[in-house]
């Protein structure tokens, strides 16, 4: 093929594949809306459950409704003892992501009715796995651990009971209600490549448990959901660095990346990042730590170079705002992608219903893509087979 007719690979970058009505972004303008709602509205006035709510059924709750939706959840939280006994059984030294992608498809097993496809039964799902994945990366961490498993405390809000289950001590208000915050900014973010997976996969008429288990790996990537990980390794290894702008300055000069920094989308600044910050150096305060004030150096530094070099549309991005706010929570490196999860999957689920009953007929468009052919060409008829005795070593 002659290098004219190759079509560059973008990512499907600004490539429109479906109608949603979930979630929007205006990457110029640092907006982010679920529903109609600015995220940061939701983060200050909102809880995670509502959210939850609003991105499932498309309005948020009156009071009646987000005490039956709440009861419907804390109902769902138990895993079921054989997933439990399945998972004592996993390598301790599985990673958490691997565990948490491979534990849904156990909990599809689990459906009493797997083949029902209606709406109230994928919603019915939807709400079971929001619940309870959660509670497999904190009944994970206790297993890996030598400890025992918690049950959940069904007089526990959503965040606070995972914090409870994790590490076995009841979590101040204050930590728990960060921990909302952050389910909140992270709950949906349109097309991204974990929603997109989920999405693609449920167009073959899959069911959410398939459709979610894709998510999961995809967002277990070091370009999606496993960079505040890798954020947090940074940020450690500079905990002694004496000249934050210099290492910055080489870092770049070198042509290396700096993890959090940059997005395929926000060109202005991200608005959860924003959020974020103030909630870091909040934390910084309480625990009388540094890390949000060493992430904000590695910034500020970044950001004036970036400047100075005309490249003004570099910023950072969620995960590197979220990394020290979820460490500083107490929250292992390697669990800090599930935390994304934990939260996404309310988004994840949201994309799958409206994947499966776009029309009246609740029958979804099988996503079907075409790639352009670079290899080998020999006309119509195909190339020339040649036998193994022909064939040049």
């Amino acid at each position: 093929m002659s290098e004219e007719v190759r079509i560059k690979n973008t990512g499907l970058r600004g490539v429109t594949v479906a109608d949603s009505a979930v979630s929007f972004i205006d990457g110029e303008k640092g907006i982010l809306i679920y529903r109609g709602y600015r995220v940061e509205d939701l983060a200050e006035r909102s809880n995670f459950l509502e959210t939850v709510y609003l991105l499932l059924f498309g309005a948020l709750p009156n009071e009646e409704q987000l005490a039956r939706f709440s009861d419907r959840l804390r109902a769902r939280r138990a895993l079921p003892p054989f997933v439990l006994e399945s998972m004592q059984r996993y390598p301790k030294t599985a990673q958490p992501m691997d565990v948490l992608q491979a534990t849904v498809p156990l909990l599809a097993m689990a459906d009493t009715n797997p083949r029902a496809e209606d709406r109230d039964s994928v919603v019915e799902r939807a709400v079971g796995l929001i619940a309870q994945l959660p509670c497999v990366v904190a009944a994970w961490h206790r297993i890996r651990s030598g400890q025992e498993v918690i049950a959940p405390d069904d007089t526990l809000g959503h965040a606070e009971n995972f914090l409870w289950m994790l590490h076995g001590v009841k979590p101040e208000a204050q930590m728990a209600g960060d921990l909302d915050v952050c389910l909140v900014l992270h709950a949906d973010h349109t097309f991204n490549a974990s929603t997109f997976a989920a999405r693609e996969v449920v167009s073959t008429r899959a069911s959410i448990y398939a459709g979610v288990t894709a998510a999961l790996g995809a967002l277990s990537g070091g370009l999606h959901g496993g960079a505040n990980t890798r954020v947090m390794e940074m940020l450690l290894q500079l905990a002694e660095e004496k000249n934050i702008k210099a290492w910055v300055e080489n870092r770049i000069d070198q042509g290396k990346v700096i993890m959090g920094m940059g997005h395929a989308v926000y060109k202005t600044g991200d608005p959860r990042a924003a959020y974020l910050r103030k909630m870091g150096r909040r934390l910084d305060e309480s625990t009388g730590s540094n890390w949000a004030a060493l992430a904000s150096e590695i910034e500020q530094a970044a950001l004036a170079r970036f400047k100075a070099e005309g490249k003004t549309t570099i910023q950072v991005n969620v995960d590197f705002c979220s990394a020290p706010v979820y460490y500083m929570m107490g929250i292992p490196i390697d669990l800090m992608t599930t935390i994304f999860a934990i939260s996404r999957v309310a988004g994840w689920c949201a994309h799958v219903i409206e994947e499966k009953f776009a029309d009246a007929q609740g029958k979804p468009a099988l996503y079907r893509p075409e790639a352009q052919y670079v290899g080998e060409y020999c006309g119509l008829m195909g190339c020339s087979y040649t036998p193994m005795e022909g064939r040049s070593n």
